[in-house]
């Protein structure tokens, strides 16, 4: 039954993406570039959600980990018109993170057969990391 599942599972996943910031190094690269780094990697909604956190750099680097992770799991990285702007996060109702894209991502998800990302972030106080699976 064991290789079975494990069959499905390969059958449905198309893509995975691992990312791992440290928080110091993202608090670095705000202070030194400010609105740059802001305008370059995060929509302005997503730039607000991050500057409103308690914690600035905690909120964004789990959010550049994830960008970073559904990049990888696309297999493109960041290149053409895959940008970190390409991706962001959005938040459900009962705070889960879901992935969001623009329409360069889903035309290349779509060339590979994908219909769906999955996202999980996490943080402590010193490093934020991101897991992305593309499906089926």
């Amino acid at each position: 039954m064991e290789f079975e599942n494990k069959k499905i599972l390969q059958s449905c996943i198309i893509g995975v993406g691992i990312d791992c910031v440290e928080v110091s190094r993202i608090e670095r690269i705000i202070e030194k570039y400010g609105d740059a780094f802001w305008e370059k990697n995060f929509s302005e909604c997503e730039a607000e959600a991050c500057k409103s956190s308690a914690n600035v750099a905690q909120r964004c680097a789990a959010r550049f980990a994830a960008k970073e992770a559904m990049s990888k799991a696309l297999g493109t990285g960041f290149r053409g018109r895959i940008t970190p702007k390409s991706f962001w996060i959005e938040n459900d109702s009962l705070g889960a993170p879901k992935a969001r894209f623009d329409e360069n991502v889903k035309s290349a998800m779509e060339k590979l057969g994908a219909s769906n990302m999955l996202i999980s972030l996490t943080h402590t106080k010193n490093t934020a990391q991101a897991v992305a699976i593309l499906t089926k």
